[in-house]
């Protein structure tokens, strides 16, 4: 029996997970514009509500560096990690740094649905968390393995979301302080 999907979202329990949106992947991952800007408008929300964000990099020294338009849009202080492994689980020290965010709820978007994010997720489920996936923030190459991956994720127990979901169960209310900002982003 899968694990329960998520009931709701909350600020409180969150934490936004960017996986692997790098400059020598990036050409080839199909719609990739909507998995960009979908990507930057969950960092950006994410900064605006004080939800964390770590961001992993798959073998920098030969994938380079996350892009350069999605790191203006990090945080402050926003840790990236470095792996070889491709969920981000079965890295010791980004398995250590999602244990000690003390969060576990886990929204998870980059590149590629099909093996980072689903190994990611997968390895997230087995471990108690709690796993949301944007379908809109997440791309692979090829459109048929990204739609795999998302119902496998589903199947397995993640909810399979929407950016916009995200934020507006992030803020709960119109009366939020973060209210007008998060909405002027999605607009």
């Amino acid at each position: 029996m899968p694990p329960m999907s998520i009931v709701r979202l909350s600020k409180e329990a969150g934490l936004l997970l960017v996986v692997d949106i790098q400059e020598r992947l990036w050409p080839h991952i199909a719609n990739k514009e909507q998995v960009r800007d979908r990507c930057a408008l969950m960092l950006q929300g994410a900064g605006l509500l004080e939800v964390p964000v770590i961001v992993s990099e798959q073998y920098p020294a030969g994938l380079g560096p996350t892009l350069p338009e999605l790191r203006r849009s990090f945080p402050p202080h926003t840790p990236v990690y470095a792996k070889t492994a491709f969920g981000c689980l079965a890295d010791a020290e980004l398995e250590r740094a999602l244990a000690a965010s003390g969060r576990r709820q886990l929204v998870v978007c980059g590149i590629e649905t099909h093996v980072c994010i689903l190994q990611t997720v997968l390895e997230a489920l087995s471990r108690g968390f709690e796993a949301a996936v944007p379908a809109d923030a997440v791309g692979s190459r090829d459109e048929s393995n990204r739609q795999l991956a998302l119902a496998r994720m589903q199947a397995a127990g993640a909810a399979v979301v929407s950016t916009e979901m995200v934020l507006f169960e992030w803020l709960r209310d119109a009366r939020h302080p973060a209210f007008k900002a998060v909405s002027a982003l999605v607009k």
